[in-house]
């Protein structure tokens, strides 16, 4: 009996053990995002590595996103408490911190201009998009945890899982890639940061729209046969220790225009279903 009751509080142990290690990724990415604050805060003209160093932080932070997630399912370890505990470490990490990066990197920075009234409106109107663009992510996770089986407007292959929105993780991957591929050197020129205006309008909208993005979903490592794929992950890990700025820059833009360009190849098939056809005049015969 006495054995018995230590392996059943083994196995409580145990259990409460795998409970936490989802929490454990979620902690983690929480910290990411807290790091990503502080230097966004730090960075400036003089010192812009600490810009690079909050876009890392949220690039690192992607991954962990995703880890907790398929831990939780692969040791049937969700609960409601560690679906809250996720989206709330999405709101800080790929939420707060990406809109603070941008405001900082994109607009904070602008030197004086002689025309001050200028200066001044750009920045306070990056901030106020700045601000959309917490908005709209926080949107998304809410939209996100309330539906069940979302079916974006533009369907895709059948048997494909997409996501509806852009995900609010890949808007802070693309805010980041960015930031990282100009080894956080901020911008200093106005219409630089109009165009950086224009790219966080962009990526505010695409999270709340319901235009499909790819999940990546069926991509899985515990089929029988996963060397493909192992050797793929290899080439892209060799790839962004060797080129991480072009790599992770391409592939932001790449999810972007996939986005972009599933919508407008939709709405070009159903214009043409939805064009009648002229019906043909009667041909006579004298």
């Amino acid at each position: 009996m006495e054995m018995d009751a230590s392996k059943l509080k083994l196995g409580g142990r145990a259990r409460r053990g795998m409970y936490m290690l989802p929490s454990i990724f979620t902690a983690g990415n929480i910290a990411a995002g807290y790091y990503a604050i502080t230097q966004s805060l730090q960075g400036s003209v003089m010192d812009p590595r600490h810009f690079d160093y909050a876009a890392i932080a949220i690039l690192f932070a992607i991954p962990f996103d995703s880890i907790d997630g398929r831990l939780a399912r692969m040791t049937n370890t969700a609960s409601e408490f560690g679906k809250e505990l996720d989206s709330l470490a999405d709101v800080i990490t790929f939420g707060v911190a990406p809109s603070i990066l941008a405001y900082s990197w994109g607009f904070r920075m602008l030197p004086q201009m002689a025309n001050v009234g200028l200066r001044h409106k750009i920045i306070q109107i990056g901030m106020v998009m700045c601000f959309l663009f917490l908005v709209c992510g926080a949107s998304r996770l809410a939209r996100f945890n309330i539906s069940q089986n979302p079916v974006p407007r533009n369907p895709g292959r059948p048997g494909r899982k997409y996501f509806v929105g852009m995900p609010i993780p890949a808007a802070a991957g693309i805010v980041a890639a960015f930031v990282h591929y100009f080894n956080g050197t901020p911008i200093t020129v106005w219409w630089l940061s109009l165009a950086w205006l224009a790219l966080v309008m962009l990526i505010g909208f695409l999270m709340v729209s319901t235009w499909r993005f790819w999940s990546g979903k069926e991509l899985s490592l515990t089929d029988r046969h996963p060397f493909r794929m192992i050797v793929l992950l290899a080439a892209v890990v060799a790839l962004l220790v060797l080129f991480s700025e072009y790599v992770l820059l391409v592939v932001a833009l790449v999810y972007l225009c996939s986005g972009l360009l599933a919508r407008g190849v939709y709405s070009l098939q159903r214009r043409r279903t939805q064009t009648p056809r002229k019906p043909q005049g009667e041909i006579r015969t004298v």
